[in-house]
């Protein structure tokens, strides 16, 4: 156990600062989710709605990557949380006036998906510099159960559309948004890695130059990194997993029972429930070192067969799957960012971030274009399982096969 206190004053901070600003996302993104199917009536043109958000996150955080190994990180979340909470409140007025349209909606979520993707890779990586020594894992555990327990906020969202509509959820966004803005701007921890990079950038070069030589550098390091990539890689077909669920699944739901958005909030429900506690034994238990490869092997392959067998299953079924399916979840989430993030040097963590979730952003769009052009011809649930084999074959090939070098990275001193 660390002798390093982990609920220093920074790190209090940003974790409150972020659940606030999650939670009131969380109740406004699922309604927002429902609104736009029940505008459209089709799976296809829902499709081209979450890929929307999913677009600019492909070369964003590249570039983003790079410049924020050289400017602040803090500046860069709390910057964007204000600009959010604006951008919520300026279409609930638009909403309150009655002017909703799907183009309205595809540019918001444009323009939301353009401020996530700065935002992640200036969260990832800023929050390891407010970790201490040896707390790794159970700093990461909290992250987990904190954006886990924003799904608490689903149902609520669902009973405050049904009966109020999505304008006073976009209002409640704005203020957690605003909050989260003024408690990150309280934040007192020195950004180092600036000034190393300043020492470092080339003279009389330009900043655009600069970024460009960043950003391949940030691909270099990641090619370089043999565990690294089998990881990035591994992730890269998760991605489309995710990105086919986000757009089957909850049409799915809606199309196999009555009410079926309740029904797909209690089988999530109970995934939620998995994460949170998964994530309570990972805060109070660390995985030994050695054993941390092995349990991250086996939680993949679990969680992909789960996910390709899950819906074909009666609801009790499914809900006892899907909490084993959150436990192994909350697992698979900490090992890997606590091992990179602890891994990659400070001054890199932004390009790496970046790289990363532009490979993560591509599997996305891969995913949600996917399954919004099989399900022209295929059924749901066929996809989301063809698509979990996939990911299950993945996980044999990259991480099983690239053991040596993954092996190194999850199972290190943190």
């Amino acid at each position: 156990m660390s002798k390093n206190k982990l609920w220093t004053r920074d790190f209090t901070i940003i974790t409150l600062g972020s659940a606030v600003s999650m939670l009131g996302n969380s109740l406004s993104s699922f309604a927002m989710n429902l609104l736009v199917l029940d505008y459209t009536g089709s799976t296809l043109l829902y499709a081209l709605y979450i890929a929307m958000y999913t677009l600019p996150q492909i070369i964003v955080p590249i570039f983003s990557g790079a410049l924020l190994d050289r400017f602040s990180r803090k500046r860069t979340i709390y910057t964007l949380d204000f600009i959010s909470g604006g951008l919520f409140l300026l279409v609930a007025i638009i909403l309150h006036q009655g002017l909703f349209s799907y183009a309205l909606f595809a540019i918001f979520t444009f323009l939301l998906g353009c401020i996530q993707s700065i935002y992640t890779v200036a969260y990832q990586s800023f929050y390891p510099l407010l970790i201490t020594e040896g707390n790794f894992q159970k700093a990461y555990s909290i992250d987990s159960v904190l954006e886990t327990l924003t799904n608490i906020m689903v149902p609520v969202s669902a009973i405050v559309y049904r009966f109020f509509g999505v304008v006073p959820l976009f209002l409640i966004d704005t203020a957690s948004f605003i909050f989260a803005a003024i408690m990150e701007m309280q934040i007192t921890a020195d950004e180092k890695y600036i000034e190393t990079q300043k020492e470092n950038r080339a003279e009389n070069i330009s900043h655009t130059k600069q970024m460009l030589l960043d950003t391949r550098e940030g691909f270099a390091y990641l090619k370089s990194e043999k565990g690294l990539l089998m990881i990035a890689i591994y992730f890269f077909f998760t991605a489309i997993t995710t990105g086919s669920n986000s757009v089957l699944v909850l049409p799915w739901f809606r199309g196999a029972f009555n009410n079926g958005e309740f029904i797909y909030m209690l089988v999530g429900g109970m995934m939620v429930l998995g994460r949170s506690i998964g994530g309570g034994i990972h805060y109070k238990t660390v995985i030994p070192e050695k054993k941390r490869y092995t349990v991250a092997m086996a939680v993949y392959i679990t969680i992909n067969i789960i996910g390709a067998v899950y819906l074909y299953l009666p609801i009790p079924a499914m809900m006892a799957l899907c909490f084993i399916d959150g436990i192994g979840g909350v697992s698979s989430y900490t090992i890997r960012i606590s091992a990179t993030q602890s891994y990659v040097p400070d001054e890199k963590k932004g390009r790496f971030n970046g790289a990363f979730n532009m490979l993560w952003t591509v599997g996305m769009l891969a995913g949600e274009g996917l399954a919004g052009g099989l399900s022209v011809i295929l059924p749901d649930r066929a996809i989301i399982s063809i698509v979990m084999t996939m990911c299950l074959i993945a996980a044999f090939v990259f991480i099983g096969g690239g053991k040596k070098h993954v092996e190194a990275i999850y199972n290190r001193a943190k």
